[in-house]
């Protein structure tokens, strides 16, 4: 009978690795502490959680000095999520205790008295879109992409498969009857959506297939409530669980099935450590319970070309997929072309529905003194502020920062203020003043909108919306889109939000604006998310009537443009293969970067500098690849940046150099101070 538990406790210090031996008492053996069990122990002079990773009959420590557990908690984490997070760690250069946070139940750190939590009633889902009440009749197309997904949960094997289907071709509706053939077997499901607006629509769809057996997992949903969803699942009343890229570490067992909808975004991938992408970790878990991974996108990205692919090549209603007219807009002066204004004034006058798409929020990119040239600028980030005339200031997109819209120069005191550039906010306020006469709403969907009215200070056309609290748990973007899809008529304006996977069967008109913005990022993805943020967008128009996709662009030439203009979704990919062999960029190569961060730019770039001389030392064996800088990013948060980036033919012993080399600098006491970042495939 095991009475030494490992366990790893929840710090954040990449210095300190675990995990720690500690001494179970009488209580705790015999199977009520077991691997993935949550323990308060003493650490130094805290009481911490900590995760039980091993169980031993002995320890190297004296048994003198090992101390005791404090007592259990209830409920901990299955043993396979605990494996995962040791991966995780391994696979992104982060540490177990990192990791592990991932895979704990909600607010599990915060919580240490051991108290049971009160039960609340499971969320309401209510639906959003286009749906039928019954499931309808398959086509031969679905039925040949369903009929090898049942073949693999039949046997049991590990499979992976992309569902190339064009928007509206009814993938949903397979990912539907593949949840139902795992639940057959006996097994769990997990789908993953890419954004919180997407996840009542999708949620919906499968709440009214199965019902109570259907959980929901995302940030947005209050403390107890993703606790009773997250407890749902790990006791087994829920077997499927929808969600965002969180939702990857659902504590379902016996997965037999994963989904991710809409694969090309780059909203899988997490922002902070460790910076996983959900698609490889889904793929890992997949691998792990001998599960199917099924991955769908109308537009997927290169590094997915490699699976074997479903093809979906024509809409379940039958209907053409709209026009796409490409807009020059050389020599244009005014934000709208004259073709989009009157386009957007016959779908009122007909008392139709549109969605414009800008990708940048706020009134305007940045203010400017016409007398002495002061651009308004972060103090705390090298970026200009942005203007949000509604609220009355200026912000800093990257920090938080904000202080009050300036009437006049601090530096010279003119009064002569310039704005420039244009956002959605500026958008909503232009086309209401032409669109609207108090019968054609305009409705818009950004980050600002959405934490306004959750803050309880949000505002459309003027008139406080309904309230977006406990009743309306799927959150405030699901309230705006159920609100576009009961008017009678209207425009939903906004950033790439609405052009995630909505189906409005009444919308006519699609309009991209400045669609070659991404093109101007120095991103070698630029061209693939160019290329699908029009074919998304063109993907939201005409699925119940005829309708035509309108393209702005000062790059009426540019190839992911012209091929997103003709529907060419295998055009665009070949191409982008093609260059990417050529430059050899991801998926003929893995990147990793490393980024350094300090109060004093000189520290930060000694660190980078000694990241990069460990790396030069590694033997070719060990695939460390070419290395790149380091280079100087702008200042972020008050923290000077510099950037290293590895580029090499394999991830695995490239990864395993970084993360040796990076520990070994962050452990050097002349680094202290020093902030590290490492990203495995940066998106």
């Amino acid at each position: 009978m095991p009475s030494i538990a490992q366990v790893e406790p929840m710090t954040t210090a990449r210095a300190l690795r675990g995990p720690f031996d500690y001494r179970l008492p009488e209580e705790l053996r015999g199977g009520a502490v077991d691997v993935g069990s949550m323990l308060v122990v003493p650490f130094g002079r805290r009481e911490v959680l900590g995760v039980v990773v091993g169980l031993a009959d002995s320890s190297d420590v004296a048994a003198g000095k090992l101390l005791a557990p404090l007592r259990a908690l209830e409920l901990g984490v299955p043993a396979e999520m605990v494996a995962l997070a040791g991966w995780i760690a391994e696979e992104y250069c982060s540490t177990l205790a990192r990791a592990l946070t991932l895979v704990l139940p909600p607010g599990a750190t915060r919580r240490l008295s051991g108290r049971r939590r009160r039960d609340v009633a499971p969320a309401r889902q209510l639906p959003v879109g286009a749906r039928a009440p019954q499931p309808h009749a398959l086509n031969a197309d679905q039925e040949a992409a369903l009929a090898s997904v049942r073949a693999a949960l039949a046997t049991g094997e590990v499979h992976e498969r992309l569902l190339h289907g064009v928007t509206g071709s009814g993938k949903t509706e397979v990912y539907l009857r593949a949840a139902e053939a795992a639940l057959s077997h006996g097994r769990g499901v997990i789908v993953l959506v890419p954004e919180i607006a997407l996840t009542p629509q999708t949620v919906g769809r499968f709440v009214e297939r199965f019902g109570d057996t259907v959980a929901v997992l995302h940030s947005q949903l209050r403390g107890a409530a993703r606790y009773a969803e997250w407890r749902r699942l790990r006791e087994g009343r829920a077997r499927i669980c929808v969600g965002p890229r969180s939702a990857v570490f659902a504590p379902i067992e016996h997965v037999g099935l994963i989904v991710i909808d809409e694969e090309h975004e780059s909203s899988y991938k997490h922002e902070g450590d460790p910076r996983y992408d959900a698609r490889d970790v889904a793929a890992e878990r997949a691998r792990r319970s001998d599960a199917v991974l099924l991955i769908g996108s109308a537009t997927p990205r290169a590094e997915s070309a490699r699976l074997p692919a479903s093809r979906l090549p024509r809409r379940v209603d039958g209907r053409p997929l709209p026009p796409v007219d490409v807009l020059d807009m050389r020599g244009e002066d005014h934000g709208l072309h004259p073709r989009t204004a009157q386009a957007l004034a016959d779908v009122r006058d007909a008392r139709g529905k549109a969605i414009v798409l800008l990708n940048r929020r706020g009134w305007s990119n940045f203010l400017s003194c016409r007398s002495c040239g002061l651009v308004w600028s972060c103090p705390h980030c090298d970026v200009a502020l942005v203007l949000h005339r509604g609220g009355g200031f200026v912000a800093c997109h990257h920090c938080g920062h904000r202080e009050p819209a300036p009437e006049r120069c601090r530096e010279c005191g003119s009064i002569s203020v310039a704005r420039h550039g244009a956002g959605t906010e500026r958008l909503q306020h232009e086309l209401t003043s032409v669109l609207d006469s108090g019968d054609f709403p305009i409705f818009r969907l950004d980050a600002d909108v959405t934490a306004a009215v959750a803050a309880g200070a949000g505002e459309r056309n003027g008139r406080r919306p309904a309230s977006t609290g406990a009743s309306d748990p799927d959150g405030v973007a699901g309230a705006l889109l159920r609100a576009f899809e009961g008017a009678e008529s209207g425009v939903l304006i906004g950033t790439q939000m609405v052009a995630k996977g909505h189906d409005f069967p009444d919308v006519t008109l699609g309009v991209v604006l400045d669609a070659d913005a991404t093109l101007r990022f120095p991103d070698f993805r630029a061209e693939e998310r160019t290329f699908s943020l029009i074919a998304q967008l063109a993907g939201r128009v005409g699925r119940g009537r005829d309708g035509r996709v309108l393209a702005q662009t000062i790059a009426p030439q540019a190839r992911a443009i012209a091929h997103a203009a003709r529907h060419d979704s295998d055009g665009f990919l070949a191409g982008e293969l093609e260059r990417r062999r050529a430059l050899d960029y991801p998926p003929f190569s893995h990147l990793i970067r490393v980024i350094c961060s300090a109060e004093e730019s000189t520290r930060a770039r000694d660190a980078a500098t000694a990241i990069r001389g460990l790396l030069a030392l590694a033997p070719p064996a060990d695939g460390a690849g070419s290395v790149l800088g380091p280079a100087s990013l702008f200042r972020l948060r008050g923290r000077e940046r510099e950037s290293l980036v590895v580029k090499a033919a394999h991830r695995r012993p490239a990864v395993r150099a970084v993360g040796e080399a990076v520990s070994r600098v962050a452990a050097a006491r002349e680094h202290q101070g020093v902030h590290f970042s490492v990203d495995v495939d940066p998106q």
